[in-house]
């Protein structure tokens, strides 16, 4: 088993503590939000690392609407029927970088298994007005599944932001409870899809502390290795209401510093392993 501390009640340990986010930068971000009523996930997930991604110009923003055709067991989004596309948010999306003056944006989306193209044209079409009105600002596109559909894939690659992610979330025993409707080697031929396609840099991350062993994470590692991705995220999992699935293990930061150092050994470019990383932690510095 992984080094952990097991815990059958929902007080974290001290390494999960976080600081009150400050700093010039972050409030003049979150006035803007405030102002304009600007969506990003940062605030709606109420992100524990918002301050620090802030300062640093970075921001993530959820496309689609906020209601996920999918029910996985780790998510706080709301499940359900979607509304329908509001084909104006890509201008919209764009209008909130420009004024948030973001140097690297992370768009991810919930999954629209109701639309046939899986929403991959609002997807493509969001990036190109992202280019035509911050030019400089890259991008990092942290998306569904589409189904493992390649003609909805290629809409990304072509569209070609600076990094394509798609996440694991788990490992392979526990991906049909964690993500009820995906499938743990689905999602690997579509990162392996992507980097032979001419994705110069993929990315991928799983949540640790839902009863997974050591020797899973370590082969879900090896796993992504032999689909060529190119960096890795993994964090610690919280559970977002009662509801949810719950925390079965606190992962201690010596653990995660061994994953670290194993994804090192492995050939990864990147690895971002700690127990408040989430897929868009230090987003901007996976690009080096």
């Amino acid at each position: 088993m992984s080094e952990t501390v097991t815990s059958t009640k929902t007080k974290k340990p001290k390494w999960l503590r976080v600081k009150l986010p400050v700093g010039k930068k972050y409030t003049e971000l979150r006035g803007l939000v405030d102002k304009y009523k600007l969506n990003t996930i940062c605030t709606s997930g109420s992100c524990p690392n918002m301050g620090e991604c802030w300062g640093e110009g970075t921001a993530t923003f959820m496309i689609l609407g906020n209601v996920c055709t999918r029910s996985c067991g780790f998510c706080g989004v709301q499940t359900g029927r979607p509304e329908t596309v509001e084909w104006d948010e890509p201008e919209k999306v764009a209008r909130s970088i420009k004024l948030m003056d973001i140097k690297h944006a992370v768009l991810t989306s919930v999954d629209r298994d109701d639309l046939k193209d899986g929403g991959s044209i609002i997807w493509a079409e969001t990036i190109k007005a992202i280019r035509r009105s911050s030019p400089n600002t890259t991008l990092e596109t942290l998306i569904p599944d589409f189904q493992g559909i390649e003609r909805n894939i290629d809409r990304l690659i072509e569209a070609a932001p600076e990094v394509i992610s798609h996440n694991m979330e788990t490992v392979r025993r526990l991906t049909r409870e964690v993500r009820i409707q995906a499938k743990y080697d689905r999602s690997l031929e579509v990162l392996r899809y992507i980097k032979e396609n001419g994705q110069r840099r993929t990315k991928s991350g799983i949540m640790l502390g839902l009863g997974e062993t050591e020797e899973e994470v370590i082969q879900t590692m090896r796993d992504l290795r032999d689909a060529k991705v190119d960096i890795v995220t993994i964090g610690q999992y919280l559970q977002p209401t009662k509801k949810h699935l719950p925390v079965k293990e606190f992962i201690t930061p010596e653990q995660f510093k061994k994953y670290e150092e194993i994804g090192k050994e492995m050939g990864f470019r990147h690895v971002e392993s700690g127990a408040l990383v989430r897929s868009s932690y230090k987003a901007q510095k996976h690009l080096d």
